[in-house]
């Protein structure tokens, strides 16, 4: 008797969705005009770039907006704006990617690492017994989990520490109706391919500090013309640094600007249906045998883009199978458990330019993580097919070694 062949998932989970056109057509209006620099403008003209970040603030809620070359760029641009000290430790999460501690020592700061929950979000009761070692919290919202900021600022506030949130993976969501970025005093985003909106690489800086923005512009390289600018502060704010802030070239340009403009106008509904694809997956995945979900809070609103599981106190062997067998039938499984970085995953461990100690409590939490990127390109369909297909194969995997 024939066996029917187990059903594959064919599709791809590094496609995007296009540009949207009216994005297409403001860049071509750029290319066009030649006129790519942002800072290029004709006599009485506003950039693209200009306007995305008076758009941004505006969405946002924030006083001011600065658009960055990258992400990573702008958590750096962020450190030197607040005042990071050469050598002077940054506390960032244990979980987290590998720009993060990149920028805190690109930066000239060293990073402390505090630990990981179940639920994927930062230790507090860690943060909190680690407050005293540092004047900078650069807290990264990993994959779209948000941890108690409430209590998060309660500590930070009661330490003096201030806090920089990385939200590359959290643009669009918040903590009880207070959007990401709007808690610490400075909030940094990225427009890189894989984010919530699409310029290949780009990021943005919000801040409601006049000083802490100011810096940030004449870092980016504003050669004088911050007066271009429109989500900034008033010129004389910048009387006061424009003479001591080194030009540390990080703009966004008018081509890239052009194409974020009517994402960054799609957002809410690009939200909705990141979480559509997110719930239904989450819906196939849950009572899975030996497979556990962080749980998200009631006060959080998040952004589904990709989707995590934990294979809580796996050995190596049985996680290297689930990921072989779920690639054998088209799902692309990341494991944050191995040795090596591999691709986008990485452990505070591999940063060797960054001193740790060991983190037990974390490493086992760390071992077991299995990430998973939804494009919008994925139907609902799709998705229902991938939570098939690894229920399936963890199911499978689990009994075998029970």
């Amino acid at each position: 008797m024939t066996q029917t062949p187990a059903p594959r998932f064919d599709g791809s989970f590094t496609q995007q969705e296009p540009i949207p056109q009216v994005g297409i057509e403001a860049a071509l209006r750029v290319l066009q005009s030649g006129r790519i620099h942002r800072y290029n403008t004709a006599p009485d003209e506003l950039s693209e770039t200009a306007l995305l970040e008076q758009e941004f603030a505006a969405q946002t809620g924030a006083r001011f907006c600065l658009a960055a070359a990258s992400g990573g760029y702008a958590l750096g641009c962020a450190l030197r704006a607040c005042g990071l000290e050469p050598g002077e430790a940054v506390l960032t999460n244990a979980f987290t990617l590998a720009p993060v501690p990149g920028a805190i020592a690109g930066a000239g700061g060293k990073p402390v690492f505090v630990g990981v929950t179940e639920n994927l979000t930062i230790d507090l009761d860690d943060l909190e017994a680690k407050a005293d070692q540092a004047r900078f919290l650069m807290l990264s919202h990993m994959r779209g989990h948000l941890c108690d900021m409430d209590r998060l600022m309660q500590i930070c506030d009661a330490a003096g520490i201030t806090v920089i949130e990385d939200c590359a993976h959290t643009m669009g969501a918040a903590w009880r109706g207070k959007a990401s970025g709007r808690f610490g005093a400075v909030g940094c985003f990225s427009t890189q391919t894989y984010k919530h909106v699409n310029s290949g690489e780009g990021g943005f800086l919000i801040t409601d500090d006049e000083e802490i923005a100011a810096r940030a512009i004449m870092l980016s390289g504003s050669y004088m013309l911050y007066e271009r600018h429109l989500a900034a502060p008033d010129p004389q704010v910048f009387e006061q640094v424009k003479y001591v802030t080194p030009n540390m070239s990080g703009r966004m340009d008018n081509l890239r600007a052009a194409i974020l403009r009517p994402q960054i106008a799609d957002l809410p509904a690009q939200v909705t249906r990141w979480n559509e694809r997110y719930d239904t997956v989450e819906a196939g995945l849950r009572g899975t045998p030996g497979l556990t979900l962080a749980e998200r809070p009631d006060e959080e609103t998040y952004v589904g883009s990709s989707i995590q599981f934990l294979l809580l106190d796996w050995d190596k062997a049985a996680v290297d199978d689930v990921i072989r067998r779920c690639a054998a039938r088209g799902v692309e499984l990341k494991w944050f458990g191995g040795a090596e970085p591999v691709g986008f995953t990485s452990r505070y461990d591999s940063w060797r330019y960054a001193q740790s100690s060991p983190m037990p409590a974390s490493d086992r939490i760390l071992a077991s993580i299995v990430d998973m990127r939804l494009p919008l390109t994925f139907s609902l369909d799709d998705c229902r097919l991938i939570a098939d297909i690894i229920r399936s194969e963890v199911s499978a995997v689990f009994q075998a070694a029970a």
